[in-house]
């Protein structure tokens, strides 16, 4: 099955699947004393998007509405590591 087949859903789940699990994973082992040296780096989070928080005010609902796209190294690793797989299957 060749990769124009796949659809682009699936990518996306699976590179958003990658991320958080790559970020948890490194969130877990910055922990692990043998890594003391080289975690700092690989859990240390990069601002790529930051939209700060508006409130919207319609008198019923009061919606507040921000993004904040900041990843670790450990999330892009797990981000490549998706894409792989996902060319893989």
């Amino acid at each position: 099955m060749s990769v124009l087949s796949k659809s682009y859903g699936t990518l996306i789940l699976y590179v958003c699947v990658g991320a958080i699990l790559g970020g948890i994973l490194g969130e877990l082992l910055s922990g692990v004393q043998v890594l003391s040296s080289i975690m700092p780096y690989l859990v240390q989070t990069y601002p790529v998007l930051e939209i700060a928080p508006s409130v919207i005010n319609i008198y019923v609902i009061k919606l507040t509405v921000g993004i904040s796209f900041t990843p670790n190294l450990m999330s892009i690793i797990g981000v490549i590591l998706a894409v792989w797989l996902f060319r893989r299957s």
